[in-house]
């Protein structure tokens, strides 16, 4: 169990061990306050990898807090399109006007001031602290957990905030009070690269094989617990590409809920039929001269899944429709779009969030 364990032998060996072993990561070549911000916020739910794309195209577009503060809300969904959960972003938003009215535009360095801001939880307020300002702070995420309880060979359930809790109080007076930020680091980057969630842990290649309770009792894999998550809830949606020649119809999600304020392809909800599909685009006003089936996709957020049927409709000229009808380039370009609708983005001549990294070096 954790209180019995001595954590405080691991510091030494993992220190020696991180600066041969640390990937090159954009963000840690210059870990100012704002870019660590940045990139945990942006790490949250989303693979390292599909990130950097994501951080350079933001942090080129927004350099400092008051570029943040001040960007238009459409803009900065824009910038955040692909990555989901797009209430990070807003957050960071508000957090960032908040940094600039109370704290003169700097991003304080203090934890318990770092949990003031929206947005900015216990992970996020110690990475900040420890990487960018070299404070001991205990940054305790997935990876941390999962290699703290191996170690120790502690099979409390980790989806507890009571245990993770217990993980940041026992953790705490271990942090190097010199090199508080290689140490954060350093636990992220063994639990990424070797310790890893998926499949079985490359012990062979760990600072912590001869000191790890679960290699030594072979129970490595069954560690570390975590209750399962409620089932999703499952959504039915048919998908309308409606197009008037190369312009497709957009349209705006209430300013509140899911996917708050971006745009997407209209939809009707369940499984209608293609009776009702044209009904429904005469409906809003459009005459309809073709109706081609799709195919079916989902995607996947936090509690629910979309299962979509897609169809392109071809309509008359809808120049006097009152409806929001985009060229591609401006699609693209300006307005967000969320990724739960990549699988039709080829039917509209566009590429929606990561795919528009594919071809890039």
């Amino acid at each position: 169990m954790l209180e019995t364990y001595d954590l405080g032998q691991l510091v030494q060996p993992l220190l020696e061990w991180y600066p041969s072993h640390a990937r090159e990561l954009p963000w840690r070549s210059d870990p100012t306050p704002y870019h660590v911000w940045v990139s945990e916020i942006m790490l949250q739910q989303t693979r390292v990898e599909a990130v950097k794309p994501f951080y350079a195209r933001f942090t080129e577009a927004l350099p400092d807090v008051r570029a943040l503060a001040e960007c238009g809300e459409e803009r900065l969904l824009k910038l955040w399109e692909g990555l989901g959960y797009y209430n990070r972003v807003r957050n960071m938003q508000t957090a960032a006007q908040t940094i600039m009215s109370d704290y003169g535009g700097v991003i304080p360095a203090e934890y318990e001031e770092l949990l003031k801001l929206k947005g900015i939880g216990h992970y996020t307020a110690a990475a900040v602290t420890s990487i960018a300002y070299g404070r001991p702070a205990a940054a305790v995420d997935g990876n941390v957990l999962r290699i703290l309880m191996r170690a120790a060979e502690d099979d409390s359930d980790i989806a507890k905030q009571s245990v993770k809790t217990r993980v940041e109080q026992a953790l705490q007076p271990v942090i190097p009070v010199q090199q508080a930020g290689m140490f954060t680091q350093a636990m992220m980057e063994l639990g990424a690269t070797v310790c890893v969630p998926n499949g079985a842990p490359f012990c062979e290649q760990c600072p912590w094989e001869k000191l790890c309770l679960a290699h030594a009792h072979g129970t490595v894999t069954t560690l570390p617990v975590k209750a399962k998550p409620k089932e999703r809830r499952i959504e039915y949606k048919a998908v309308l590409v409606v197009r008037d020649g190369d312009r497709v119809l957009l349209q705006k999600r209430p300013e509140k809920g899911l996917l708050a304020g971006m745009y997407e392809l209209p939809y009707l909800e369940g499984t209608p039929t293609e009776r009702e599909i044209l009904d429904e685009v005469k409906r809003r006003g459009l005459s309809p001269i073709r109706l081609q089936k799709l195919p079916e996709a989902k995607h996947i957020f936090s509690h629910v899944e979309w299962r979509m049927s897609g169809y392109a409709i071809l309509v008359e000229e809808a120049s006097d429709s009152g409806l929001l009808f985009v060229e591609p380039v401006d699609s693209e370009r300006t307005y967000a779009i969320p990724a739960a609708y990549a699988a039709y983005a080829r039917y509209m001549n566009i590429r929606i969030g990561q795919e528009k990294f594919l071809e890039e070096p």
